[in-house]
C-alpha cells in the first residue's frame, strides 16, 4: 500500500464506526475530494526574458521549479522556458497577462511603454542598491505597492533575483566629455533611456539575443547589459573594448517574477507559500552568484582587452539632474508613478543615512587597505 493510501485508510478507520469501517474504506470517493483539494496536480509554464546562456538569471527559474516540485512531491511542477521558446523576451509579461503561460521572470522596466510605474519595481536611475531594493520590497511597503499596481494587469509579483549594481556598459569608442555622448546609439533599457535622451543620446531597447550582432555591425555604438559574469558570455569585449562604470541606472536591478492572478488565486495556500519561499530563495541565490563570480570574470575580461573607464563626472552630474527632471515630468502626469516613486525615494534617503555611517566607511576603508596590500 502506498504511504498516502495508508494514511488515508488510517484516518478513515479512526473516524468510522467499527462496523462501517470496511464499507467506508471500500468507497474511495469519500477520501478523494479532501486529497484533491489540498494537494492537487498543478502544471505551470514559466517564460523568461533571457536566454539560457545567462545561467545566473535563467538558473533562478530552475531553482524555483526544483524546490516547488520537491516540496510538493511532484504534484506542483513548473517548466521554465527561455526567451523565444514560447514568446519573445520582451513579451513575457503579456504572455502571463493573457494566460498563454502562468508565470514569467522578467525585469518589469521592460514595460515602461505601458506605464512608467513598472520601472520602480525593477530599478530606477539613482535609485536603490540591491540590499535596499530587497529591504524596500519586504519591509518598506514596496511589495504592497507593487501588487496594488500589478492587479490592474491581472498579475501578482515577486522578487526573483538581483544582479547587484551593474556596469555602465561597452562602448566602441572612448567617451571623455558630455559632448561625446551626443548622437550615440546606446542600447539601454527602461526609464534610463529617457534620461540619456535628454543628454542627446539615442536610446535603443533591444532584446538580449540581439545586442551582440547590433554592436558588431555598428547598428548601435554602445550597450549596457549586466556585469562581468554575463557580459563575458555575450562576448561584447570583442567588438567594444571600452568598459564603463558605474551603471547609475541599475543600482539594484531586480528580476521580477509575475504570475497570472487568476492562476495564483486557484492555488492552495500551501502551494502559494511554497512558491513564495522558492522565489525568495532564488532572489538571494542570484545575488550571491554574481557577487561570487564577477571578480574572476572581470579579471578575464581585462586580460582579453577590456579597458576599464569611469564615466566622466560631468556625465554623471548631468544624468542625475536629467533624472530628477524626468521624475518630476512623469509624476505630474502619472499619479501611480508619483505614489510609488515618493515611497522609493523616501526609503532611499533614509537608507543612505545609515550607509554613510556604517556600510560606506567600512567598504571604503577595506578598499584602501586592499590597495595598500
Amino acid at each position: 500500500m502506498k504511504r498516502r493510501d495508508l494514511l488515508t485508510a488510517a484516518g478513515l478507520g479512526a473516524l468510522a464506526p467499527a462496523g462501517l469501517a470496511a464499507a467506508t474504506l471500500a468507497t474511495p470517493t469519500l477520501a478523494t475530494p479532501a486529497i484533491a483539494q489540498t494537494t492537487p496536480t498543478v502544471r505551470w509554464r514559466l517564460t523568461a526574458s533571457v536566454p539560457k546562456v545567462l545561467d545566473a538569471i535563467f538558473g533562478a527559474n530552475e531553482l524555483v521549479a526544483k524546490y516547488v516540485s520537491e516540496a510538493t512531491d511532484g504534484r506542483f511542477t513548473i517548466q521554465p522556458f527561455a526567451a523565444g521558446e514560447i514568446v519573445p523576451g520582451l513579451q513575457a509579461l503579456d504572455a502571463v497577462q493573457n494566460g498563454t503561460v502562468e508565470a514569467a521572470q522578467t525585469p518589469l522596466y521592460y514595460y515602461t511603454g505601458k506605464d512608467a510605474t513598472f520601472a520602480c519595481f525593477t530599478t530606477m536611475p539613482f535609485g536603490l542598491n540591491a540590499r535596499q531594493q530587497n529591504a524596500w520590497f519586504y519591509h518598506g511597503g514596496g511589495r504592497q505597492l507593487q501588487n496594488e499596481f500589478l492587479a490592474k494587469y491581472n498579475l501578482v509579483g515577486f522578487l526573483g533575483g538581483n544582479t547587484g549594481t551593474q556596469m555602465g556598459g561597452w562602448f566602441r569608442k572612448e567617451v571623455k566629455t558630455l559632448e561625446d555622448f551626443k548622437g550615440l546609439k546606446f542600447r539601454i533599457g527602461g526609464i534610463a533611456g529617457q534620461v540619456v535622451a535628454k543628454l542627446g543620446v539615442v536610446p535603443q531597447q533591444i532584446a538580449p539575443a540581439d545586442i551582440y550582432p547590433s554592436l558588431e555591425k555598428g547598428t548601435i555604438d554602445a550597450c549596457e547589459w549586466v556585469g562581468p559574469y554575463d557580459d563575458e558570455k555575450l562576448g561584447f569585449v570583442k567588438v567594444a573594448p571600452f568598459y564603463y562604470y558605474p551603471g547609475w541606472w541599475d543600482g539594484g536591478p531586480t528580476m521580477n517574477v509575475v504570475v497570472n492572478k487568476a492562476k495564483w488565486d486557484e492555488l492552495p495556500k500551501a502551494y502559494q507559500a511554497i512558491f513564495e519561499a522558492a522565489t525568495a530563495y532564488a532572489n538571494a541565490d542570484m545575488l550571491a552568484k554574481y557577487d561570487a563570480f564577477n571578480p574572476a570574470a572581470l579579471r578575464r575580461l581585462v586580460a582579453q582587452g577590456a579597458q576599464l573607464r569611469p564615466f566622466p563626472p560631468e556625465f554623471l552630474d548631468a544624468s542625475y539632474k536629467a533624472t530628477n527632471e524626468l521624475y518630476a515630468e512623469i509624476s505630474a502626469k502619472n499619479a501611480s508613478f508619483k505614489k510609488v516613486l515618493e515611497s522609493l525615494i523616501a526609503f532611499r534617503n533614509d537608507e543612505y543615512l545609515w550607509w554613510q555611517v556604517g556600510e560606506y566607511p567600512y567598504d571604503s576603508y577595506m578598499i584602501r587597505a586592499r590597495s595598500r596590500g
